[in-house]
């Protein structure tokens, strides 16, 4: 049911009223003009929870995008529903969705972390220590196991250091942009590209591939942490990124890694499908051993 138009505005703190572009159909949530971000099928407004007094990010894609497939359209929207039941605090929270017929969109609600994107962040701060970095690490892949042993197996297919969120009060991150992921069958594989090519598995480009490539995208992001250079930063196109990946060239950066612990990890996760660990395994790797030793605080770089 629509909102009553007393719901379109909310005052600020000088007592101005800043109008509402757009609300939910529920009347819980309005829709604010300024972006919070934008890519090529979504775009992320800022947004208020008039019910909890919080701020939240309105998530849009734009059904276009997909052609008019109503089987592709309804998987989408199935697979966004989907977020709205996963329980993990390394995973964005999504509130609500729902699909709007007359604007040809669907819509949903999540939650908005303090300091943005990693990728950001990280160049804000460049002085980081491998404790801290294993943090963040440990952190990602804990919200990865979460979702390869989900019942549906949920493979997010576009992992990458902008989709990971970050609370840098508290050194939490999270992991975001779901909305597109793959939910899979136990014994399916997934069939279709979908991804950023810096961070795509090999087996991504032949779609077939399992789970697995999101630890070879982990790996990139390690990576990407590591460095502050994007992975193949070097090509200066996809069709070179995709020869390099396929014939199995390392990007450059990873020949900047100076610490061999953290060389040999990231060597683990971007390794061939079949000799890649999951996270469950990961996450019991020497690597995070010392984690909570405070002596490890040696600089990345």
């Amino acid at each position: 049911m629509p909102a009553e138009n007393s719901n379109k505005n909310k005052s600020n703190c000088d007592g101005e009223m800043e109008a509402f572009a757009e609300v939910d159909p529920t009347g819980r949530f309005g829709r604010y003009t300024d972006l919070l971000g934008s890519g090529a099928v979504k775009k992320v407004y800022r947004a208020f929870d008039q019910e909890e007094g919080i701020e939240v990010a309105w998530n849009q894609v734009r059904l276009r995008n997909f052609s008019e497939d109503p089987v592709l359209i309804n998987r989408l929207h199935s697979e966004v529903d989907l977020l709205r039941t996963l329980c993990n605090k390394y995973i964005i929270v999504c509130y609500s969705v729902w699909r709007d017929e007359e604007h040809h969109t669907i819509n949903f609600i999540t939650e908005v972390c303090t300091s943005g994107n990693l990728r950001d962040y990280r160049k804000k701060h460049r002085h980081v220590s491998i404790k801290a970095f294993k943090k963040w690490s440990k952190q990602v892949l804990e919200g990865l196991e979460y979702l390869h042993t989900h019942e549906p197996c949920i493979i997010h297919r576009d992992l990458n250091c902008s989709n990971i969120f970050v609370n840098g009060n508290i050194g939490q991150v999270k992991i975001g942009d779901l909305g597109l992921a793959a939910i899979v069958g136990r014994s399916h594989a997934a069939h279709s590209i979908l991804g950023t090519p810096e961070y795509m598995a090999p087996e991504l480009y032949e779609e077939d591939y399992t789970e697995m490539v999101d630890i070879y995208s982990f790996g990139m992001c390690l990576l990407e942490m590591v460095t502050m250079e994007i992975p193949y930063s070097e090509c200066d196109s996809v069709a070179k990124i995709y020869k390099k990946v396929t014939m199995g060239i390392r990007p450059q950066a990873l020949s900047k890694v100076t610490d061999p612990e953290v060389k040999a990890f990231i060597e683990k996760c971007i390794a061939q499908p079949r000799a890649r660990p999951s996270a469950t395994d990961l996450l019991k790797d020497p690597f995070f051993y010392e984690l909570n030793n405070d002596d490890e605080s040696t600089p990345i770089n």
